[in-house]
């Protein structure tokens, strides 16, 4: 059986970026990946403005702390003032342009308007060169790369694109991904549950995973425990999509058919991985049709257990679909915890265990550790990477893998 790491740089060495893209308007890109380089249109700033508001002077007419100073003008945001005439100040507020001539600001607090003069201000430091001035383009200049190709949109790329004078971007496609779901015992909520059913957690989990990435999800339903039928199914979903997912029948039971399934309409290269929850999880590709032209869907085979399934889509399925995106795939986000609790059973494959911060800073095990348990991940707030047989004892610092950090 290979690592997670291995099983993991097998999946990425496949994956690559969808080529197709779209232009859409802006608040249509959010949580899309930017296919092309966009330039912004002015500067930004697109006058040297102040950051405070206070009295725009002149360094050379304030060198003396105490210097009074006329107050010629009053520029609130959103207009432009007068050049600065020599031995006068500007009433100057946040966002405003600097007027010609003044090279600093004086925040209001620093000055003071002697008592019953209106039109005088009392300056009181000394004001160094440029203090308080946003100069132009400090942010963004005309005709310079605003956001590169390959950026995750989230609210703050919009807002640089929105002030950059964009509307629309150009963005990949969404990637397509099929999933079903294997298994006679299998129900839909609110369907009767026959003897020995059980609802089918797994499509609602999975499903919403793909969409929180932003993927084009197809949801094909539950598939009979028949070969005939898991062959149709994945015929069925190879042909408009970049990605299979299944959940079930990827153990070596009689009943479990996608391996042969997979083997006869496609190829498959991949199976069982030495981690706990989630050995069995299969990986190869499916025909799209029978001209070889046309390609191959790749598949991804997730095993039936509720918490295995969503384990291994975090672990593997979220950064082969990231890949896909065009998304930058980097070390999976992890911090080092203390483990308020013992785990002595260490097992020889890498275990994945539901885990959950606590007001001390540490963390604390869910007590059953079960791959059907699926509450201890609604419980938890992530995850110990736990390395093959290494028991795990209070007070240990531990790998610490948040679900924040493998939902987006």
């Amino acid at each position: 059986m290979l690592t997670a790491q291995q099983a993991l740089d097998h999946l990425l060495s496949h994956a690559k970026a969808v080529e197709q893209s779209e232009d859409v308007p802006m608040q249509a890109a959010l949580g899309r990946v930017l296919a092309k380089s966009v330039n912004s249109l002015v500067d930004v700033p697109p006058l040297d403005n102040t950051s405070m508001d206070g009295y725009a002077v002149r360094c050379a007419d304030t060198a003396t702390p105490g210097q009074i100073l006329r107050i010629a003008q009053r520029i609130p945001a959103g207009s432009v003032g007068t050049p600065l005439e020599p031995g006068t100040a500007a009433r100057i507020f946040t966002g405003a342009p600097v007027p010609t001539g003044a090279d600093a600001v004086v925040m209001q607090e620093d000055c003071v308007t002697p008592e019953g003069v209106s039109d005088q201000v009392q300056v009181n430091i000394a004001p160094t060169q440029g203090q308080w001035i946003r100069p132009r383009g400090e942010d963004l200049t005309a005709g310079k790369t605003a956001l590169v190709a390959g950026t995750f949109l989230r609210p703050q790329e919009l807002g640089v694109a929105a002030s950059a004078g964009l509307t629309h971007l150009n963005v990949k496609r969404r990637v397509k991904v099929a999933a079903f779901f294997t298994g006679d015992e299998l129900a839909l909520p609110g369907e009767p549950l026959k003897p020995g059913g059980i609802y089918n957690s797994n499509r609602d989990t999975l499903l919403a995973c793909l969409k929180s990435l932003g993927c084009d999800a197809t949801d094909l339903g539950i598939v009979p425990d028949r070969l005939d039928a898991t062959k149709q199914a994945l015929r069925q979903a190879s042909k408009d999509h970049d990605l299979i997912i299944t959940s079930g029948g990827v153990s070596v039971g009689e009943e479990d058919h996608i391996k042969p399934a997979v083997t006869a309409e496609g190829r498959l290269d991949l199976w069982q991985i030495a981690i706990k929850p989630g050995k069995p999880l299969a990986f190869g590709a499916v025909r799209k049709s029978e001209k070889p032209e046309d390609g191959e869907a790749w598949f991804i085979g997730l095993p039936g257990n509720p918490v295995s399934s969503f384990v291994t889509f975090l672990l593997f399925v979220r950064p082969f679909i990231l890949k896909l995106q065009g998304r930058d795939v980097g070390p999976m986000q992890s911090y080092p915890m203390r483990a308020d609790f013992d785990w002595l059973k260490a097992d020889r494959r890498n275990e994945f265990l539901r885990v959950k911060l606590n007001d001390q800073g540490g963390l604390d095990l869910f007590p059953n550790q079960s791959s059907g348990v699926l509450t201890s991940a609604s419980w938890g707030d992530g995850l110990v990477d736990c390395p093959p047989g290494q028991p795990i004892k209070s007070g240990d610092l531990v790998k610490y893998i948040p679900f924040n950090a493998l939902l987006a």
